[in-house]
C-alpha cells in the first residue's frame, strides 16, 4: 500500500467517524446532554469540523499548499513576527501584549493543523500493521489504540486550545486584526512572500472567523457549555476506544 493511497482512505474514514460521532440523537442518548445545545448547533459543530479541520479530498487539493505554508510559519514564526513588530500601529494598539497575542494566533493555527498530524500518525500505523482500507469506524478505533497515549493527549490538547481561543472573543478580535494586517502587508511585498503563504494566512483567518461565528449564535454562558461539551464528547470517545 502506498502512503498516498492510505492517507486518502484514512481521510475518508475519519470524516465518516466525525459524521457518526456528531449525530444529535446518538449524542443525546450517550451523554448528559445540555438543554441549551440543540440539533442545529450539533450540526454546526460537525460541519465546522468537516469543512475546516478535516476537509474533503477536493478541498484538500486546493488547500495543500496553504496548509504547507502554515506549517512553515508555525515552525519558523520569525518571518511573520518581524512584520508585526515593525508595525507602529500594532505596537501602539497592543503595546507589550503584542507578542502574547501573536503567539496566541500561532497556537490557534497549530491547534487546527494538529488534525493533519493525527491523520498522518494513523497512516503510519495502518502501513506498519498492514491494516488495509476501507477504514471503517472499527478500524479507525483500532489504529487510534495503537498510537502512543502522549500523542493522543497532544491531539486532545490542540482541540482544547483551539476552542478556548475562539471562545475568548476579545483575544480572537486581536488575533484577527493581526492576521489581517499580516495579509495586507504580505500582499505589498510579493517579492518576499509567495501567493501560497498569503493563502495560508487567509485560510487561518477564515477558520478562526468561522469558529467565532459559530459560537456567536449562542450566549456567553452557552458558548462555555458548548466548548466544554465538545471536549467531553472527544474525551469520552477516546476513553470508550481504550476501554474496549
Amino acid at each position: 500500500m502506498s502512503n498516498k493511497i492510505v492517507l486518502i482512505e484514512i481521510i475518508l474514514g475519519y470524516r465518516n467517524v466525525i459524521e457518526e460521532r456528531y449525530q444529535y440523537e446518538i449524542l443525546k442518548k450517550k451523554h448528559d446532554f445540555p438543554e441549551t445545545i440543540n440539533k442545529e448547533i450539533v450540526d454546526d459543530i460537525k460541519d465546522y469540523f468537516l469543512t475546516y479541520v478535516y476537509p474533503d479530498l477536493e478541498q484538500r487539493k486546493e488547500l495543500n499548499e496553504a496548509f504547507s505554508s502554515l506549517d512553515d510559519f508555525i515552525k519558523n514564526p520569525e518571518k511573520l513576527l518581524n512584520l508585526v513588530l515593525d508595525s507602529f500601529e500594532l505596537v501602539f494598539t497592543h503595546g507589550r501584549h503584542l507578542p502574547k497575542v501573536f503567539n496566541a494566533g500561532l497556537k490557534a493555527m497549530k491547534s487546527f493543523r494538529g488534525a493533519t498530524k493525527f491523520e498522518n500518525a494513523l497512516v503510519v500505523k495502518a502501513i506498519n500493521k498492514n491494516i488495509e482500507p476501507p477504514y471503517t469506524t472499527s478500524k479507525i478505533n483500532t489504529l487510534i489504540q495503537l498510537l502512543p497515549y502522549q500523542e493522543i493527549e497532544g491531539f486532545m490538547k490542540n482541540t482544547e486550545t483551539f476552542f478556548n481561543i475562539i471562545y475568548d472573543k476579545e483575544l480572537v478580535e486581536k488575533i484577527k486584526e493581526i492576521i489581517s494586517f499580516l495579509i495586507s502587508k504580505m500582499k505589498m511585498k510579493l517579492k518576499i512572500f509567495s501567493k501560497k503563504e498569503i493563502i495560508g494566512l487567509e485560510l487561518a483567518l477564515e477558520t478562526i472567523t468561522k469558529g467565532e461565528q459559530m459560537l456567536d449564535k449562542l450566549t456567553k454562558q452557552d458558548q462555555k457549555i458548548l466548548t466544554e461539551f465538545v471536549l467531553k464528547i472527544e474525551k469520552d470517545n477516546l476513553i470508550e476506544i481504550f476501554l474496549k
